[in-house]
């Protein structure tokens, strides 16, 4: 499929003849992809229930059936841009995760959550949003909850080779990650202090604290149950 977009025209001269405008054409694939760029864009400043097709249309600068034909309507769009971010972020996670020693490992899963959070702001903003429709994919809490798995593994190693329960590691994989999540967030807007410097600071609090971890954590308060 191919569609079109006029270009803007020239003044001309009033003893001349207007010229017609010249046409970008595009094909099918590359307007697919400009609606996901400007959805991602308008999702993210906006929210899904602030963002109209109207408006992704006229930033295109086509008309609302092209949307419509691409993505089915606002919902649709939103699910794929919200699948591949989610993809992406998973991805980069994963991908980093290429370390023999736990705690490197520990500062690569946080680097590659910070890399993503500078590098597609938008992104991160539009999952850690509340969700308002069904998701292929899950929602953040169920991405947050595949890359813990990635880490139990290291974890349950570590555990083991320490005579920790290794069945435990699921437990603290998700507190781990959680943690490193909810300081994305924070960081998110105040970028503050640097990139590195944050990585270190999870890292020290993850790291002390799991060295000095008890085979057997017990309770101190009066509350036991």
């Amino acid at each position: 499929m191919i569609d079109s977009v006029a270009t803007d025209s020239s003044s001309t001269p009033s003893n001349e003849k207007p010229r017609r405008t010249r046409r970008t054409r595009m094909t099918g694939a590359e307007r697919r992809q400009q609606l996901l760029e400007i959805g991602r864009t308008l999702f993210a400043d906006k929210g899904f229930e602030g963002t109209s097709v109207e408006e992704i249309a006229a930033r295109a600068g086509v008309s609302k059936p092209v949307v419509y034909e691409h993505f089915g309507g606002k919902e649709g769009l939103y699910a794929v841009v919200v699948d591949r971010e989610m993809r992406r972020l998973l991805d980069m996670v994963t991908g980093s995760l290429t370390a023999g020693h736990p705690r490197e490992l520990c500062e690569q899963a946080a680097f590659a959550l910070l890399d993503y959070i500078e590098e597609y702001t938008d992104g991160f903003r539009i999952l850690v949003r509340d969700s308002p429709i069904p998701q292929s994919t899950g929602s953040f809490a169920s991405l947050i909850s595949d890359i813990a798995t990635q880490v139990e593994d290291i974890l349950g190693r570590e555990f083991k080779s320490r005579g920790f329960d290794p069945k435990l590691a699921p437990l603290y994989a998700q507190a781990l990650v959680g943690m490193v999540a909810l300081t994305g967030q924070w960081w998110l807007d105040v970028r503050k202090p640097k990139k590195a410097e944050v990585a270190a600071h999870l890292v020290n609090l993850a790291w002390h604290g799991l060295d000095g971890l008890e085979p057997k954590p017990r309770l101190i308060g009066h509350r036991k149950n």
